[in-house]
Protein backbone atom coordinates (compact mmCIF):
# COMPACT_ATOMS: atom_id res chain seq x y z
CA UNK A 1 0.00 0.00 0.00
CA UNK A 2 2.77 2.45 0.99
CA UNK A 3 4.66 1.28 -2.60
CA UNK A 4 0.77 2.49 -4.35
CA UNK A 5 0.48 5.81 -2.41
CA UNK A 6 4.03 6.59 -3.08
CA UNK A 7 4.11 6.25 -6.99
CA UNK A 8 1.01 7.75 -7.15
CA UNK A 9 2.25 10.95 -5.36
CA UNK A 10 4.57 11.22 -7.92
CA UNK A 11 2.12 10.59 -11.08
CA UNK A 12 0.14 13.61 -9.19
CA UNK A 13 3.58 15.52 -8.55
CA UNK A 14 4.21 15.11 -12.45
CA UNK A 15 0.98 15.88 -13.63
CA UNK A 16 1.11 19.26 -11.41
CA UNK A 17 4.45 20.02 -12.65
CA UNK A 18 3.18 19.49 -16.18
CA UNK A 19 -0.03 21.19 -14.96
CA UNK A 20 2.14 24.23 -13.93
CA UNK A 21 4.30 24.67 -17.12
CA UNK A 22 1.83 24.49 -19.22
CA UNK A 23 -0.55 26.70 -16.97
CA UNK A 24 2.81 29.14 -16.82
CA UNK A 25 2.25 29.51 -20.51
CA UNK A 26 -1.43 30.74 -20.31
CA UNK A 27 -1.35 32.67 -16.74
CA UNK A 28 -4.31 35.22 -17.56
CA UNK A 29 -4.32 38.79 -15.41
CA UNK A 30 -7.70 38.75 -12.63
CA UNK A 31 -10.60 40.05 -14.86
CA UNK A 32 -11.86 43.53 -13.93
CA UNK A 33 -15.67 42.81 -12.62
CA UNK A 34 -18.62 45.20 -11.80
CA UNK A 35 -19.81 44.88 -8.18
CA UNK A 36 -23.40 45.66 -9.33
CA UNK A 37 -27.15 44.57 -8.18
CA UNK A 38 -26.22 42.50 -11.35
CA UNK A 39 -23.89 39.88 -9.45
CA UNK A 40 -25.95 39.82 -6.74
CA UNK A 41 -28.72 38.29 -9.51
CA UNK A 42 -26.61 36.29 -11.05
CA UNK A 43 -25.84 34.92 -8.33
CA UNK A 44 -29.06 34.11 -7.08
CA UNK A 45 -29.54 32.64 -10.35
CA UNK A 46 -26.96 30.15 -9.74
CA UNK A 47 -28.51 29.14 -6.57
CA UNK A 48 -31.76 28.83 -7.55
CA UNK A 49 -30.29 26.76 -10.58
CA UNK A 50 -28.14 24.48 -7.99
CA UNK A 51 -31.83 24.34 -5.79
CA UNK A 52 -29.44 26.30 -2.88
CA UNK A 53 -32.61 24.95 -0.23
CA UNK A 54 -32.16 21.38 -0.58
CA UNK A 55 -28.32 21.81 -0.08
CA UNK A 56 -29.36 23.79 3.24
CA UNK A 57 -31.91 21.35 4.26
CA UNK A 58 -28.94 18.56 3.98
CA UNK A 59 -27.75 17.36 7.49
CA UNK A 60 -24.67 15.24 6.50
CA UNK A 61 -22.30 15.49 3.67
CA UNK A 62 -19.55 12.74 2.94
CA UNK A 63 -16.80 12.56 0.34
CA UNK A 64 -13.04 12.48 0.25
CA UNK A 65 -10.51 14.07 -1.25
CA UNK A 66 -6.65 13.19 -2.30
CA UNK A 67 -7.64 9.65 -4.07
CA UNK A 68 -9.50 9.09 -0.57
CA UNK A 69 -6.60 9.85 1.36
CA UNK A 70 -8.14 12.11 3.36
CA UNK A 71 -12.23 10.97 4.50
CA UNK A 72 -14.76 13.52 5.37
CA UNK A 73 -18.39 13.32 7.41
CA UNK A 74 -20.24 16.80 7.92
CA UNK A 75 -22.83 16.88 10.49
CA UNK A 76 -23.62 20.54 9.72
CA UNK A 77 -26.33 21.06 12.44
CA UNK A 78 -24.01 20.30 15.01
CA UNK A 79 -20.68 22.29 13.24
CA UNK A 80 -19.21 18.88 13.57
CA UNK A 81 -17.05 17.57 10.76
CA UNK A 82 -15.48 13.74 11.53
CA UNK A 83 -11.58 14.39 9.43
CA UNK A 84 -9.60 10.90 8.81
CA UNK A 85 -6.10 10.49 7.14
CA UNK A 86 -3.46 8.00 7.96
CA UNK A 87 -3.67 6.74 11.28
CA UNK A 88 -5.50 10.16 12.21
CA UNK A 89 -9.17 10.84 13.15
CA UNK A 90 -10.30 14.26 14.37
CA UNK A 91 -13.61 15.06 15.61
CA UNK A 92 -13.45 18.87 14.20
CA UNK A 93 -15.59 21.19 16.32
CA UNK A 94 -16.16 24.20 13.60
CA UNK A 95 -17.85 26.35 16.01
CA UNK A 96 -14.97 26.09 18.19
CA UNK A 97 -11.96 24.18 16.98
CA UNK A 98 -10.19 23.89 20.93
CA UNK A 99 -13.07 21.48 21.52
CA UNK A 100 -12.31 19.21 19.22
CA UNK A 101 -10.76 15.23 19.94
CA UNK A 102 -7.89 13.88 18.31
CA UNK A 103 -7.35 10.10 17.91
CA UNK A 104 -4.18 8.23 16.62
CA UNK A 105 -4.69 4.47 15.90
CA UNK A 106 -8.46 4.51 18.28
CA UNK A 107 -6.17 6.37 21.23
CA UNK A 108 -7.41 9.64 22.31
CA UNK A 109 -4.36 12.23 21.90
CA UNK A 110 -4.01 15.17 24.34
CA UNK A 111 0.10 15.94 24.19
CA UNK A 112 1.55 19.03 22.20
CA UNK A 113 0.95 17.40 19.36
CA UNK A 114 -2.86 18.29 19.60
CA UNK A 115 -3.79 21.59 18.42
CA UNK A 116 -1.08 20.70 15.56
CA UNK A 117 -3.21 17.63 14.60
CA UNK A 118 -6.86 19.77 14.80
CA UNK A 119 -5.03 22.61 12.40
CA UNK A 120 -3.90 20.44 10.14
CA UNK A 121 -7.66 18.68 10.04
CA UNK A 122 -9.28 22.39 9.48
CA UNK A 123 -6.85 23.28 6.86
CA UNK A 124 -8.09 19.97 4.88
CA UNK A 125 -11.64 20.57 5.90
CA UNK A 126 -11.42 24.22 4.36
CA UNK A 127 -9.58 22.69 1.36
CA UNK A 128 -11.36 19.89 0.55
CA UNK A 129 -15.18 21.03 1.31
CA UNK A 130 -14.67 23.62 -1.18
CA UNK A 131 -14.15 21.56 -4.12
CA UNK A 132 -17.24 20.24 -3.03
CA UNK A 133 -19.51 22.95 -1.61
CA UNK A 134 -18.25 26.43 -3.48
CA UNK A 135 -21.07 27.11 -5.30
CA UNK A 136 -22.90 27.27 -2.15
CA UNK A 137 -20.34 29.66 -0.36
CA UNK A 138 -20.88 32.60 -3.43
CA UNK A 139 -22.70 34.56 -0.14
CA UNK A 140 -20.15 33.94 2.23
CA UNK A 141 -19.21 36.64 4.98
CA UNK A 142 -16.57 38.19 3.17
CA UNK A 143 -17.38 37.57 -0.03
CA UNK A 144 -17.64 39.95 -2.98
CA UNK A 145 -19.52 39.22 -6.45
CA UNK A 146 -19.01 40.98 -9.58
CA UNK A 147 -19.89 40.30 -13.12
CA UNK A 148 -17.58 39.99 -16.04
CA UNK A 149 -18.31 40.62 -19.35
CA UNK A 150 -16.68 37.04 -20.80
CA UNK A 151 -15.66 36.67 -24.59
CA UNK A 152 -17.96 35.22 -26.01
CA UNK A 153 -20.85 37.84 -24.79
CA UNK A 154 -21.88 36.16 -22.21
CA UNK A 155 -21.59 37.24 -18.24
CA UNK A 156 -19.40 35.45 -15.73
CA UNK A 157 -19.57 35.74 -11.73
CA UNK A 158 -16.31 36.21 -10.31
CA UNK A 159 -16.21 35.93 -6.55
CA UNK A 160 -13.64 37.55 -4.44
CA UNK A 161 -13.07 36.10 -0.61
CA UNK A 162 -11.78 38.66 1.12
CA UNK A 163 -11.95 37.33 4.67
CA UNK A 164 -11.81 33.61 5.88
CA UNK A 165 -10.97 30.70 5.24
CA UNK A 166 -6.54 29.55 4.81
CA UNK A 167 -6.15 31.76 1.82
CA UNK A 168 -8.20 35.33 2.09
CA UNK A 169 -8.19 36.92 -1.28
CA UNK A 170 -8.24 34.07 -3.48
CA UNK A 171 -11.02 34.42 -6.71
CA UNK A 172 -12.93 32.11 -8.64
CA UNK A 173 -14.79 33.31 -11.73
CA UNK A 174 -17.85 30.94 -12.20
CA UNK A 175 -18.33 30.05 -15.89
CA UNK A 176 -22.65 29.18 -16.00
CA UNK A 177 -25.06 28.28 -18.65
CA UNK A 178 -27.91 30.01 -19.35
CA UNK A 179 -29.79 28.78 -17.03
CA UNK A 180 -27.24 29.69 -14.57
CA UNK A 181 -25.97 26.68 -13.43
CA UNK A 182 -22.23 26.29 -13.20
CA UNK A 183 -19.98 24.06 -15.54
CA UNK A 184 -16.28 25.33 -14.48
CA UNK A 185 -14.53 28.34 -12.80
CA UNK A 186 -11.39 29.88 -13.31
CA UNK A 187 -9.13 31.04 -10.15
CA UNK A 188 -7.03 33.62 -9.13
CA UNK A 189 -5.50 31.55 -5.77
CA UNK A 190 -2.30 32.31 -3.76
CA UNK A 191 -1.54 28.44 -3.93
CA UNK A 192 -1.14 28.23 -7.56
CA UNK A 193 1.51 30.81 -9.41
CA UNK A 194 -0.60 30.71 -12.18
CA UNK A 195 -3.59 33.11 -13.07
CA UNK A 196 -7.03 31.70 -14.58
CA UNK A 197 -6.10 28.17 -14.47
CA UNK A 198 -10.20 26.23 -15.34
CA UNK A 199 -11.43 22.77 -13.03
CA UNK A 200 -14.98 21.72 -14.02
CA UNK A 201 -17.85 22.24 -12.36
CA UNK A 202 -19.78 19.60 -14.31
CA UNK A 203 -20.06 15.98 -13.03
CA UNK A 204 -23.03 16.29 -10.94
CA UNK A 205 -25.36 13.70 -8.91
CA UNK A 206 -28.17 14.70 -7.06
CA UNK A 207 -28.03 13.17 -3.85
CA UNK A 208 -30.55 11.33 -1.31
CA UNK A 209 -31.32 15.00 -0.20
CA UNK A 210 -32.01 16.30 -3.04
CA UNK A 211 -28.44 18.34 -3.22
CA UNK A 212 -26.58 18.84 -6.03
CA UNK A 213 -22.83 17.82 -5.47
CA UNK A 214 -19.95 17.38 -7.66
CA UNK A 215 -18.31 13.82 -8.21
CA UNK A 216 -15.11 14.58 -10.17
CA UNK A 217 -13.10 17.77 -11.45
CA UNK A 218 -11.15 17.98 -14.83
CA UNK A 219 -8.43 20.36 -13.48
CA UNK A 220 -5.84 20.34 -16.39
CA UNK A 221 -4.59 16.66 -16.70
CA UNK A 222 -5.93 15.65 -13.53
CA UNK A 223 -9.11 14.41 -12.48
CA UNK A 224 -10.00 14.88 -8.59
CA UNK A 225 -12.17 12.13 -7.53
CA UNK A 226 -14.51 13.24 -4.17
CA UNK A 227 -14.85 9.79 -3.56
CA UNK A 228 -18.40 8.24 -3.01
CA UNK A 229 -20.01 11.68 -2.08
CA UNK A 230 -23.45 11.28 0.07
CA UNK A 231 -25.90 14.19 1.40
CA UNK A 232 -28.59 13.10 3.82
CA UNK A 233 -30.34 13.33 6.70
CA UNK A 234 -31.11 10.66 8.62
Amino acid sequence: MKKFLKVTGIIIGLGLLLLILFGWIKSESLPEGSKSQEADLLANKMLTALNIEAYKNTRFLEWTFRNGANQFVWDKELGICVVKWDTYEVRLNLNNTSQSKVIKNGEAINTNDKQKLIKKALNYFNNDSFWLVAPYKIFDKGTERSIVDLEDGSKGLLITYTTGGDTPGDSYLWLLNENGFPNSYKMWVSVIPIGGLKASWDDWIITESGAFLPKTHEFGPLTMDMGSVKGYNE
